[in-house]
């Protein structure tokens, strides 16, 4: 049974909180992911935060999920549903009944109050737009609300800050679900070369570096990633680009910020990381794998 990603529709849903997430898995479909993207909705169709009237979506009550599944909830337009008392303790018995399952329940911007009003941000670490932790916390008290984080997992709830960010929390499920280096070429479908983390601290090597708009740079890049255990060196690469190789040097530092020796050396530490979690491969297979020429020179870039 393929692993579901269901997006359930609330009224007056922001559209982009909605698209964004699904567009990454729609993009992860395409590079071979195998899943089941499904959309569920509280009411027969759906008014969007803009005016557009959704519909289509199977009723909430029909979606069957498993502990192997993800519910996104996108945000909505006021801070909690409009009140429809009935069958908001409907939806909420529902919700609870998937988190007890196992479902990975993932919110984007403030639609953790629906969870809140479910019951299920209980000392739970979590988190919503900048705009509304405040009051997240006043009518959730027992809940541990962030407010300096883009996302954070709890136990099988999934909290972000809105917007944008549930692009992150789809790419951070997606690396869980695969790799970096799938995710990387999610990314790269989409576009998006700049990939934060829930801290924002920390950033996928395959992602990082890549806020220019220099197209042979990305060519030398996407080749380098491709290509790390082949021919990487600079006249190669030169030739790719079309420039001198000193010249390639010195565009790659302007467009990136680090040196062209320096982003292949980081290349070379992100696979090795990857590879040394396979007991089976040896030092000089994985040197080999990251275009080194001994277990020696791995260690050495080794932190």
């Amino acid at each position: 049974m393929k692993r579901k990603i269901a997006f359930l529709l609330l009224p007056q849903v922001e559209l982009l909180d909605l698209a964004g997430p699904v567009q990454v898995f729609s993009e992860a479909q395409y590079q071979g992911l195998d899943i089941e993207i499904v959309f569920c909705s509280f009411q027969q169709s759906t008014m969007s935060a803009p005016g557009l009237t959704l519909s289509g979506a199977i009723p909430y009550t029909d979606l069957q999920l498993t502990q192997n599944d993800f519910l996104f909830i996108p945000g909505i337009r006021a801070e909690v549903m409009e009140r429809d008392a009935a069958a908001e303790v409907d939806l909420f018995h529902w919700l609870r009944q998937q988190a007890a399952a196992g479902v990975a329940l993932c919110t984007v911007c403030n639609a953790a109050f629906i969870l809140g009003e479910a019951g299920l941000l209980d000392g739970k670490e979590c988190t919503t737009h900048w705009r509304s932790v405040g009051l997240l916390q006043q009518l959730f008290p027992t809940a541990k609300v962030r407010a300096d984080v883009l996302f954070v997992k709890s136990e099988n709830i999934y909290t972000s800050a809105g917007i944008s960010s549930g692009i992150d929390l789809a790419l951070f499920i997606l690396e869980g679900l695969k790799d970096a280096y799938f995710t990387h070429k999610v990314a790269r479908g989409l576009v998006l070369y700049h990939r934060r983390n829930p801290g924002h601290s920390q950033e996928s090597i395959y992602l990082s570096y890549r806020n220019h708009m220099r197209p042979e740079i990305h060519q030398v890049q996407d080749y380098l990633i491709e290509n790390l255990s082949g021919d990487c060196s600079i006249d190669t690469l030169a030739a790719m680009a079309a420039m001198s190789p000193r010249h390639l040097n010195r565009v790659f530092r302007e467009q990136t910020g680090i040196t062209l020796h320096q982003y292949i050396n980081s290349l070379r530490v992100e696979k090795a990381t990857s590879l040394l979690h396979n007991p089976a491969y040896t030092m000089e297979y994985i040197a080999a794998q990251c275009g080194l020429k001994s277990a020696r020179q791995l260690q050495r870039i080794l932190p």
